[in-house]
């Protein structure tokens, strides 16, 4: 059965990341998460959402960049 809140085994599953990882962002803020006494909680929904806003989502930088044209006298 599927649930709406995720404990940190069932994130790292869902995210392919390592535990020890997980609880550091959890810990610095960096991910959607509940401290419910010594347990980590996690809304599948603000993940989803959160994991959209991530970097590689958005368009890389030098993807749009232009060559520099050369300054140089030659």
């Amino acid at each position: 059965m599927e649930t709406d809140i995720l404990t940190v085994r069932d994130l790292q599953s869902y995210l392919k990341l390592p535990r020890p990882t997980i609880y550091a962002m959890a810990q610095n803020g960096r991910i959607p998460a509940a401290k419910i006494g010594k347990h980590w909680r996690f809304r599948r929904a603000e993940i989803d959402e959160w994991l959209k806003a991530q970097q590689w989502n958005r368009p890389l930088q030098h993807r749009n960049r232009k060559p520099k044209a050369d300054n140089a006298i030659q």
